[in-house]
């Protein structure tokens, strides 16, 4: 890809990014939005929570020779169990951080 390629592709992204932001916004007060858009939007945030959350959980401190990091997954697998059971907001993130900082301690890496 060569660099005008690169800018045009941020370029256009960023542009319907706006786009469907400002929609809206923007949009008159009577204007009624498509049912099938209004029963789509239900789905964003368990689509955009996991999205925020994996790649954090596999990727972030990951040690040289690994390609994901067994600590992070082995706490937020204790902590979804929790979630599940409980439906308990603190418990979950107390169990999820204690299990990690548990598993950074007890390990030499």
């Amino acid at each position: 890809m060569s660099g005008m390629d690169a800018w045009l592709t941020v370029i256009v992204c960023g542009l319907v990014t706006i786009a469907v932001r400002a929609s809206f916004i923007v949009l008159p007060p009577g204007a009624e939005v498509p049912a099938w858009l209004v029963g789509s939007l239900k789905y964003v945030a368990a689509a955009v929570l996991p999205a925020l959350i994996v790649p954090d959980v596999l990727f972030r401190d990951v040690v040289p020779g690994d390609t994901v990091n067994i600590y992070r997954i082995i706490a937020a697998a204790l902590a979804a169990a929790v979630a599940l059971k409980t439906k308990h907001i603190l418990g979950t993130m107390t169990t999820g951080m204690v299990a990690l900082w548990l598993l950074k301690w007890w390990t030499p890496f």
